[in-house]
């Protein structure tokens, strides 16, 4: 069996999502599995909604009633997993990504939706792994640290900076 098992599903009509997304997405948890030496059998599941869907889920499970850019949605806690009986793959949870936000974020960034999506992706997989930035601190450093090295990787460097000019 294949380390990961990433099954996609496009629940949005807002926009076209471009030839070759669903692969990259399918090589960045690859790739985070790998870095992480998540050596299991694994599934997640990695849909794209627009930003009415990701407002209302981040209202209904965050209680914060705006459109994110990406929700991720952990099935395992300190390591333990559940499992599909039927593969015996442990399943690692969701991750929900708004194409429109990530387009608009793109554009704002300076780099690809390539580049978005692929760290999105990388991202989410990190909280599905139980990594955590809320609280800021050593953790989000170690987090983006270990984004930046798996986008790294797949070659979509950082083009520009995440901090915007001020004008």
């Amino acid at each position: 069996m294949e380390r990961v098992k990433v099954y996609i599903s496009n629940q949005q009509n807002a926009v076209k999502i471009p030839t070759g997304i669903r692969l990259l997405v399918r090589r960045c948890c690859s790739a985070v599995l790998l870095m992480e030496e998540f050596f299991d059998p694994a599934e997640v599941s990695v849909t794209f909604v627009d930003n009415e869907q990701i407002r209302e889920l981040n209202a209904e499970y965050r209680n914060k009633d705006s459109a994110t850019d990406v929700l991720s949605f952990p099935l395992g806690e300190n390591g333990e997993y559940d499992v599909n009986m039927e593969t015996g793959a442990l399943l690692l949870g969701d991750i929900i990504i708004s194409v429109p936000r990530a387009i608009e974020q793109a554009e704002m960034y300076g780099h690809s939706l390539r580049r978005e999506i692929g760290f999105l992706t990388v991202h989410s997989m990190l909280h599905l792994l139980g990594y955590d930035h809320e609280n800021e601190g050593i953790e989000a450093v170690r987090m983006r640290e270990k984004e930046e090295q798996v986008l790294n990787k797949l070659g979509l460097k950082r083009d520009g900076s995440y901090v915007m000019d001020e004008e």
